[in-house]
């Protein structure tokens, strides 16, 4: 059997730099911005390190405005916390924020640059156990990694829209069940829900129970029975449930004008009936009849009038009438 050491090293010499700092913000800072960063990072961990504007402009080769500059632009971005100070104020210790006796130079104070995971402001509930889970959930039902910009939009829903975690793990196993893993849909989703007033996952259910129902309304509306509806068919209900916010009466309305036209099932031809009725911002039945009417007005001043017959040598005399039968009977006497 193999022997096996275990062994413990401690990198006292390693700076960390979290991949969210790569992924999402260094690619939008200055350069030299980033490196007022990295050097922030780099004097943290030290236990007398003392870093003064002067100091890192110095370090940098920058004029103490850039540092500032600098500073100022990481604290507007969240990830740093820092203090100005007065030539008569003592500078600060940049990891234990303890006095410095011996500094007498005019010179503005800096804290130490908070750690990302720990910064206090719109992204800090990133790194809450629940918000992590949620992000382990929603890769685990789209098979894959998520990107930062996926990670942006689960936190749109999170922070903006207010959905709770539960609520937004069932959005996406909601929206994958049905076949679709784009990010984009899913966020479609997650808006028609808002807008309906859907925040619980007790709420959602219930509307997808309800869209079900809807899907077979819409099946036996054309007099499809006995199977569930194709994949290409859920689409066309989805988008007009989702897209085009239409009350289940209009789209079962849309139906039946279908088959009454063309006899036939279509999901196609009840999609035209629909995007029309939406340029005409129909919302109820009543707003159908107005449609209708204003159709019918429109159709009306389309028809030609009768022409006027004119006059000529063929028919500028009275018209005769004869009683043929009379005439048969003169005939057969003669």
């Amino acid at each position: 059997m193999k022997k096996l050491t275990l062994t413990s090293h401690v990198q006292t010499d390693t700076t960390v730099l979290e991949n969210e700092f790569i992924d999402n913000y260094m690619a939008k800072a200055n350069g030299e911005y980033v490196k007022v960063y990295l050097l922030l990072l780099r004097h943290l961990n030290e236990p007398a390190g003392t870093l003064t504007i002067s100091r890192i402009a110095d370090l940098l080769d920058h004029t103490e405005k850039d540092v500032i500059r600098a500073l100022n632009y990481w604290k507007k971005q969240g990830l740093l916390e820092y203090e100005t100070g007065s030539s008569k104020e003592r500078e600060t210790d940049i990891r234990t924020g303890a006095p410095d006796k011996q500094a007498d130079t005019p010179s503005a104070t800096v804290e130490a640059p908070t750690p990302l995971a720990a910064v206090p402001d719109i992204r800090q509930y990133r790194n809450r156990k629940e918000f992590r889970e949620l992000i382990f959930v929603a890769e685990q039902y789209l098979g894959k990694t998520l990107s930062a910009t996926d990670i942006d939009t689960i936190t749109y829903f999170y922070e903006t829209l207010h959905m709770s975690a539960d609520l937004i793990e069932y959005l996406i196993e909601y929206c994958v069940d049905n076949g679709h893993k784009s990010m984009h849909y899913i966020q479609k989703v997650a808006l028609s829900w808002n807008e309906r007033g859907i925040t619980t996952t007790a709420q959602a259910k219930s509307g997808t129970l309800a869209y079900n129902k809807n899907c077979y309304s819409v099946l036996n509306a054309f007099g499809i029975k006995g199977r569930a509806p194709a994949s290409s068919e859920l689409s066309y209900i989805k988008k007009w449930n989702e897209e085009y916010c239409f009350s289940l009466e209009i789209i079962l309305e849309a139906c039946n004008r279908t088959m009454n036209t063309i006899h036939q099932p279509s999901f196609d031809y009840a999609d035209s009936i629909l995007r029309n009725w939406l340029k005409k911002d129909v919302r109820h039945l009543k707003d159908i009849e107005t449609v209708d009417a204003d159709y019918l007005k429109q159709k009306q001043k389309r028809q030609p009038s009768t022409p006027a017959i004119k006059n000529n040598r063929f028919n500028n005399f009275d018209s005769r009438s004869y009683d043929m039968n009379d005439l048969e009977r003169k005939l057969v006497q003669q």
